[in-house]
């Protein structure tokens, strides 16, 4: 093989590729083309995504809000609960002793 076939077959297996590149490029911007009325449908639901997660924001606060506050109260429930049952406590306390009081005085 001489120079000048050596240089035509590298041109040739040169353009061949060039040919694969460019068809290469063309079917890949053909599948991935976006149109310009799906951009508007992809800026609508990016909006739309936007707004969704404003209002996950703002009901996951909520939320946070309210646990806090239904905590709040069953502590202050608790409190009272444990204030009642002392009261009963101290109430059959006395009781008891009253009666054995006036057992007591009525027996002797």
């Amino acid at each position: 093989m001489n120079r000048i076939e050596l240089i035509i077959a590298t041109a040739i297996v040169l353009f061949i590729a060039f040919l694969m590149g460019w068809f290469a490029h063309w079917l890949v911007h053909r599948f991935v083309r976006v149109g310009q009325g799906e951009m508007s449908d992809l800026d609508t639901m990016a909006q739309q995504l936007h707004e969704a997660e404003e209002v996950r924001d703002q009901a996951i606060t909520y939320y946070q809000q309210r646990e806090s506050e239904l905590i709040n109260q069953q502590s202050q429930t608790d409190a009272e609960l444990r204030a009642a049952m002392d009261g009963l406590r101290e109430a059959r306390q006395e009781a008891e002793e009253l009666r054995a009081y006036i057992e007591k005085h009525s027996a002797g």
